[in-house]
């Protein structure tokens, strides 16, 4: 027999869970490219492997950029409103890319990383690696996530890496302005697809003004983002938001790799990057939420993982069947219509999902039990022998944020506009 369970995603968390969880989903999403790189760079090399990160980040970025600001309130044109997008962004996910920000005025403001976990990944592989990330990539995908809030500012360095000397502090320094005689940069040419997705528009959960605890960022910015603040409503809207960030993100990978490869080739490079994050982030959501290896904490961990969410888009179930958990995947959900990881598993393609559930325990493994055109039921079951890592699960654990440990910094400071101590345009 089967019995639905009580879970009800994120939803069915505490206020206090949520605040664990929602910055393991930011550093989750950032993940995503830490996990597909390696395979794009075996597939189209170095150079290639930029030209994919800058495709997919312009036109994902400002879409969930305009998307956040909406959710929580805090929409503008500027440097402020640019920041506090900053703080949201799975391209930017709290401590591990430690962003500090100084605002001006409403039309000039620097901000700079005490500490990158992007950087530590690609130092150890050279400069050429360093430059394709700190100057290629982010000279137009910054300036893509800062014209999701004024299509006339610019995001220039003051210094980046690669660094001199070898350990200079902080790592990099930005300035941003806003001025009307800045032109805007072309318009991405998938802009549109992504844009016009479901994962565009679809509806999440609304926040509760009532709710205890802060309903929105209307506020001024803060030196930090103490996510135990928010109320429980709005925790559970922004952890849905981060979700989706990450599907937005594949759709624009994806976009990006269906351009240059044929579309089996695509959808094995889109299998090992879902395969990658997805293992990585199941260990880091149960070790986050004090879970085990039993059938319960698997369930709570598929209820949870961004891959399956938010629900609004990702059509799945977590049931109990028998002694041991089932998932179903409804096929006409947004998450199918917009091609994003859901879309990239079948009945001969369950790789990712085993990635994940071994993510909990290696014991653990996928069988299909029902595949119509309506849904996908996958049964996941205890071997007795447990299964080695995954390789793209290894490739993924390279990263430094797969082992990253957040910390409490206390209570934060709302950034006025005055002359504070920082990072100066002149250094």
């Amino acid at each position: 027999m089967v019995t639905p369970n009580s879970r009800q995603s994120y939803a069915g968390l505490s206020r206090a869970q949520l605040a664990t969880l929602v910055p393991e989903l930011l550093l989750c999403g950032h993940l995503i490219d830490r996990s597909g790189m390696p395979h794009t760079i075996g597939a189209f090399g170095r150079e290639g492997m930029t030209e994919v990160a800058i495709d997919e980040w312009q036109v994902a970025s400002p879409v969930y950029t305009r998307r956040m600001q909406t959710a929580l309130g805090f929409t503008g044109d500027g440097v402020e409103t640019i920041f506090k997008g900053l703080q949201l962004d799975i391209g930017a996910p709290p401590q591990f890319l430690d962003f500090r920000f100084r605002v001006e005025d409403h039309d000039h403001g620097e901000f700079w990383l005490d500490h990158c976990g992007a950087l530590a990944d690609v130092e150890p592989l050279g400069d050429q690696f360093v430059r394709a990330m700190c100057h290629d990539i982010e000279d137009p995908t910054f300036d893509a996530t800062a014209l999701a809030t004024n299509p006339h500012a610019q995001v220039r360095p003051i210094h980046r890496p690669p660094r001199a000397p070898a350990d200079r502090k902080p790592v990099c320094a930005w300035r941003v302005s806003i001025d009307p005689a800045n032109e805007p940069p072309p318009i991405p040419r998938n802009a549109g697809l992504v844009a016009g997705s479901v994962a565009a528009t679809v509806a999440l959960s609304p926040i509760d003004p009532a709710d205890d605890g802060t309903a929105d960022y209307r506020g001024p910015l803060l030196s930090d983002l103490r996510f135990g603040d928010f109320s429980r409503s709005a925790l559970i809207r922004i952890a849905e938001e981060v979700a989706l960030q990450q599907h937005l993100l594949v759709a624009g990978f994806l976009i990006a790799i269906r351009e240059r490869v044929d579309a089996q080739r695509a959808a094995e490079i889109g299998r090992k990057q879902f395969a990658g994050v997805a293992g990585v982030a199941a260990e880091r959501i149960r070790s986050a939420l004090g879970l085990g290896g039993d059938p319960e904490s698997l369930a709570r961990v598929l209820d949870l993982h961004p891959a399956l969410n938010p629900r609004q888009y990702v059509g799945a179930r977590v049931e109990k069947a028998g002694a041991g958990v089932r998932l179903v995947l409804e096929r006409g959900c947004g998450a199918i219509t917009d091609g994003v990881w859901p879309a990239l598993l079948d009945p001969d393609h369950l790789a990712p999902l085993d990635a994940l559930v071994r993510g909990v325990d290696p014991h653990y493994t996928c069988h299909t039990s029902k595949a119509t055109d309506t849904e996908l039921v996958v049964d996941v079951v205890r071997a007795e022998e447990p299964a080695a890592e995954a390789v793209e699960v290894a490739l993924t654990r390279i990263s430094t944020g797969a082992a990253f440990t957040f910390t409490d910094r206390g209570i934060p400071l709302p950034l006025t506009v005055v002359d504070s101590p920082g990072v100066r345009s002149d250094r």
